[in-house]
């Protein structure tokens, strides 16, 4: 299985807090069946200053370290979860806008929306990375509390071009009865591109996409399932180049 949305790099977010940590995390995907992994740290203006630079050398320094370590057999390649602000147009303007991989020609960005609401003037910048040949895929739409309260709220979403990131854990209740049934609709309605782990702790948030994948089975097939964690995520990322570990 593929795994595009993680936190795995220690010290530079809400994720490990430290190497050791980090190394349980990636031990523990090994074991879950994850060959390949994206770390996908914040770049939150104001919270996670990240850049592309900084998340760039903690990623270096992480895998230098890792290999040191022992062999993992994990696969890992960089990106970010990018948080949706005025900045991302400069990001997205100057190159620094760390993308998972491309879907259909046009590079694929990780993108989170506050879990609040939907921000005035989404759709609006939705549309300019559209134009700009950057696809916005939305991370675990199934928290946001718009979308929790009226599940239609995802339209202008998928109307604006968005491609859709459901958290594993969410499917079978990590995060509260109703992030659960909202990723179920939105899996039954056929709006999820990619199921991943969104993993930040070994307990709290485990990197458990196998648990995941049953649960999507149940819910659209056996097939249905291995495209969430497979199929799409390899198309994604088939012109990556992952280090191994």
């Amino acid at each position: 299985m593929i795994d595009l949305h993680s936190h795995i790099l220690p010290g530079i977010d809400d994720g490990p807090k430290s190497f050791e940590q980090s190394l349980e995390l990636v031990q523990a995907a090994a074991a879950n069946g994850i060959t390949h992994m994206l770390a996908t740290p914040h770049i939150h203006p104001g919270r996670y200053s990240n850049t592309s630079t900084s998340i760039q050398q903690a990623f270096r320094s992480f895998l230098e370290r890792l290999k040191a370590k022992e062999k993992i057999g994990i696969q890992f390649a960089l990106a970010a979860e990018v948080r949706i602000s005025d900045e991302v147009i400069y990001f997205a303007s100057t190159n620094q806008l760390p993308a998972l991989g491309y879907w259909e020609g046009d590079l694929l960005v990780l993108l989170e929306m506050p879990h609040s609401h939907i921000p005035a003037g989404l759709i609006k910048l939705l549309r300019w990375l559209v134009k700009q040949n950057i696809r916005p895929m939305i991370a675990h739409p199934e928290r946001n509390k718009d979308i929790i309260r009226d599940l239609d709220q995802i339209k202008p979403l998928v109307q604006a071009g968005c491609l859709f990131q459901v958290t594993a854990g969410a499917l079978v209740g990590r995060f509260g009865e109703q992030a659960r049934v909202r990723a179920q609709e939105i899996l039954k309605r056929g709006l999820a591109t990619v199921l991943a782990t969104d993993t930040h702790h070994i307990q709290r948030r485990p990197p458990d996409l196998a648990e995941g994948r049953r649960a999507a089975e149940r819910l659209i097939g056996e097939k249905g399932s291995w495209e969430l964690v497979r199929e799409n995520p390899e198309k994604i990322v088939r012109d990556r180049v992952f280090q191994l570990a």
